[in-house]
């Protein structure tokens, strides 16, 4: 089993939302995160590969790159990990995206991996939702989530953000591998 982790943004050129509050970044946090998810995978004899948005074309984050990383590397699973952030400060919760509903696959990736997040950490269960506009979802030849873990402008999430990386990064890979034991047993 091979998983591409995809930590959205990059430290020291795209923050992707902040608190300025708690003064934390969210390319900060996810990256922490995605290594912990690499770690874990990588203990259950997953072969991960971690990029963090890196690749600029001009000055913006080139997703597509990212995309063709993947896509080249033949992974079986892409994970984007992300921070949430809402103008509303009351927004709060875990959602996991797809491309579409209709991909059974990547849906029960999402659900596996939503589920342990819900479960694991208390958040507020926002569900699986469709975003066919995300070019890492639209672009990835293979089964692909983007998990927005928490909301990074919550005043409750952003203290699970900065406090709970680990657990966030047990959960997704929790999520793994239920989705790796469903699709192997056979219970889609």
């Amino acid at each position: 089993m091979k998983i591409f982790i995809n930590p959205g943004h990059m430290p020291g050129v795209d923050s992707g939302a902040v608190n300025e509050e708690y003064g934390v970044t969210e390319a900060d946090i996810v990256k922490e995160i995605g290594a912990g998810v690499q770690q874990y995978l990588n203990r259950v004899g997953y072969d991960c590969m971690l990029v963090q948005s890196d690749n600029l074309c001009g000055e913006s984050p080139n997703y597509t790159n990212i995309c063709a990383s993947a896509n080249g590397w033949k992974a079986d699973l892409f994970l984007s990990i992300h921070c949430n952030a809402a103008a509303a400060e009351e927004a709060q919760g875990t959602e996991t995206l797809v491309y579409s509903e209709d991909s059974k696959e990547a849906s029960t990736l999402a659900e596996c991996i939503q589920d342990q997040i819900v479960q694991s950490l208390g958040t507020v269960d926002r569900g699986v939702k469709e975003r066919p506009g995300l070019a890492v979802l639209r672009e990835t030849d293979m089964p692909a989530v983007l998990v927005e873990t928490a909301f990074i402008t919550n005043k409750d999430d952003v203290q699970l953000l900065m406090n709970q990386k680990d657990e966030f990064a047990r959960a997704i890979a929790r999520g793994v591998t239920d989705y790796v034991a469903k699709k192997e047993g056979g219970d889609d």
